[in-house]
């Protein structure tokens, strides 16, 4: 089973994100999932980039990169929108990773190097009319990561929902979270250490 690294959205580590690493967790994988914003939570979008921003993207980053500190090299890298930026930072940065699970969010490729490392598998899930992540250029860079790659998946769902996996709240689309859901096992029991 792998050893999953998950990264949480601008909402901060919500019962959402808890219930979304529990379903992992009953495919029998290992999952961390670490606290970015120390204990903040927000149950508006635009507040929990707000303060996303008054914390420093880099300083998140860095709280990232310290969270896998002391695990193991051969892990997944997953992260839920905002949580994509430092799941895809390791997942291109860090030696012995085994993939990289990238939920409502995609940045191009050079922001954290001049390619996709070889040999590391990657799923990109989302809506295919949400406008963060088609107004924002997710679409285009997720689209520019996959190409030609057949270890590389871009997976659309029906709808305009950002945080579609987020269970409890309006923006929540079951359908959609349980087909994501099914696919990121499918994923994890494929990837070897």
């Amino acid at each position: 089973m792998a050893e999953v690294l998950l990264f949480h959205h601008a909402l901060g580590l919500t019962e959402g994100v808890r219930s979304f690493a529990d379903e992992l967790r009953r495919g029998g994988h290992t999952v961390h999932v670490p606290d970015l914003y120390e204990g903040r939570t927000f149950t508006d979008l635009e507040a929990g980039l707000g303060h996303a921003r008054e914390t420093g993207f880099d300083t998140l980053l860095a709280r990232g990169e310290r969270a896998a500190e002391g695990l193991p090299e051969a892990l997944v890298l997953a992260g839920l929108s905002l949580g994509a930026l430092p799941a895809q930072k390791l997942a291109q940065t860090r030696s012995g990773s085994l993939g990289a699970v990238l939920i409502s969010a995609c940045v191009p490729v050079d922001e954290f190097g001049p390619a996709w490392p070889a040999g590391v598998p990657v799923q990109v899930h989302a809506m295919d009319a949400d406008p963060f992540f088609v107004d924002d250029g997710d679409l285009a860079a997720a689209r520019a990561l996959v190409a030609d790659a057949p270890d590389r998946k871009l997976f659309l769902y029906p709808g305009s929902r950002h945080l579609f996996t987020e269970a409890g709240t309006p923006s929540h689309a079951p359908e959609a979270t349980a087909l994501c859901v099914e696919r990121v096992l499918c994923f994890l029991d494929g990837v070897r250490g």
